[in-house]
């Protein structure tokens, strides 16, 4: 079935979303820095999308979005996750499965300290780390290639090398106008606020998670330290461990659907059951 594009007003920008026709329970997808709900174009043409309610939005200063009208507050993981939450709730979504890739899975941990809407995430190219440069450290690989993700102004060329380490060597010309349309403030912003360790404690929040996580990766992943993202100490850890998907690199729900597409779909199903185990029990405990 055909997904349908609306746009909804929130107090930082005005927000284009996608929705499939799915009835089922509701997912969530965050894209990353300089992308847009495009990128999830292979999830939306898969059968979870007659299945599930997918929900994929361009987030304030991407796509089809506006940018922000205050950046300095919207523009912070914490503002972009309000921004969120207020999607969620303009669209009556009480409980979803998450999944955020990099800048979004990073907005997604913010989300799911701050709001009970989420039921279940996963994450990909998203280390979650504490606050500070040493944990930052130990979560990201250090280099010319990660102070992309803090610069302002793009060049032609920088356009170019954070496609093809956002999406590799083959990145589809509109995958590069989306680099180019998104709103250089968003990366200034965000990095700045990490250092001023801005927000949740994010490795804590994931460790703490009383709903299932799952940490998906590919095995070329260019930005987070995979060993970092194993070694971490999960109460709800989903399968028990992380799963790397051979061949891919930062976007594998992209660039290995027919690997990703059946693990989301698996993931998305286990969430459900247990949302519906959690709120039973909710409901046997306030009728007891």
């Amino acid at each position: 079935m055909k997904a349908v594009d609306t746009i909804l007003h929130t107090k930082n920008a005005r927000i284009c979303v996608r929705q499939s026709a799915g009835t089922g329970m509701p997912v969530l997808l965050l894209h990353g820095s300089g992308s847009s709900k495009d990128v999830f174009a292979k999830q939306f043409a898969h059968p979870m999308a007659d299945n599930y309610h997918l929900i994929a939005l361009d987030l304030p200063g991407h796509g089809e979005s506006s940018d922000a009208d205050d950046p300095k507050t919207a523009y912070t993981l914490g503002g972009f996750a309000d921004t969120v939450g207020e999607v969620l709730d303009q669209l009556g979504v009480r409980h979803a499965a998450v999944f955020g890739w990099s800048l979004g899975g990073h907005i997604a941990i913010e989300l799911l300290h701050a709001n009970p809407a989420v039921a279940g995430l996963m994450l990909t190219g998203a280390p979650p780390v504490s606050h500070g440069m040493l944990a930052m450290l130990r979560g990201f690989h250090t280099g010319w290639d990660l102070l992309l993700t803090s610069k302002g102004a793009f060049t032609p060329r920088d356009v170019e090398r954070f496609g093809r380490l956002c999406y590799g060597d083959n990145v589809e010309p509109a995958f590069l106008d989306a680099i180019r349309r998104s709103d250089g403030r968003v990366r200034t912003t965000v990095f700045k606020g990490l250092m001023r360790g801005e927000g949740a404690d994010q490795k804590r929040v994931v460790e703490e998670a009383v709903v299932p996580i799952a940490m998906v990766n590919g095995a070329n992943e260019p930005f987070a330290r995979l060993g970092y993202v194993d070694s971490l100490s999960y109460r709800t850890l989903w399968h028990e461990h992380c799963e790397v998907i051979p061949g891919a690199a930062h976007a594998p729900f992209l660039e290995a659907p027919d690997v990703f597409n059946p693990l989301f779909e698996t993931f998305v199903a286990d969430v459900g059951r247990h949302s519906a185990a959690a709120e039973n029990r909710a409901r046997g405990a306030r009728s007891a």
